[in-house]
């Protein structure tokens, strides 16, 4: 994971995927599931299976097995095109934006929904809770299912 067990209990969004914390790390899930439980945190879980932690979650995208991806670039293209990334912290953190925007260009939350299974509203739906939150941590971890993007396009 990128963040501190910290940010589980500290964040107004949590995006949890490819990962079934509550066996792999269970001090994490339980830190999770408090949080969502006390603090009104909201989870948004991007995982094909029906873990412990759905019964957790405001949202529960269940993609085809190794269509993660297509699911995150939708969502990144959300943001992106209704305006709601973090203008200040891209422009003084990021480069190339635009060539990134660029290359979102066909993954539309429609395109998505024909390559992963998961509805186009229900990805709008996590990009606008993630991008509107006022702090927000993705926790994850690689799981191995499925078959890779490229064969389930062909």
């Amino acid at each position: 994971m990128t963040n501190s067990i910290r940010d589980a209990c500290t964040t107004e969004v949590l995006l949890v995927t490819g990962s079934n914390t509550t066996e792999a790390h269970p001090v994490i899930a339980l830190e999770m599931k408090a949080a969502v439980r006390t603090r009104g945190t909201k989870l948004i879980l991007v995982d094909p299976r029906e873990i412990e932690l759905a019964k957790f979650a405001a949202m529960h995208l269940r993609h085809h097995p190794g269509t993660d991806t297509a699911v995150f670039n939708a969502m990144a293209k959300v943001i992106l095109d209704e305006g709601l990334e973090n203008k200040s912290f891209v422009e003084a953190r990021t480069e190339n934006l635009e060539a990134y925007r660029e290359s979102l260009a066909a993954c539309t939350a429609e395109w998505a929904e024909k390559v992963s299974g998961v509805p186009a509203e229900q990805i709008r739906a996590a990009a606008r809770l993630y991008a509107q939150a006022k702090s927000a941590a993705i926790f994850w971890a690689m799981f191995g299912l499925g078959t890779p993007l490229q064969k389930r396009l062909d």
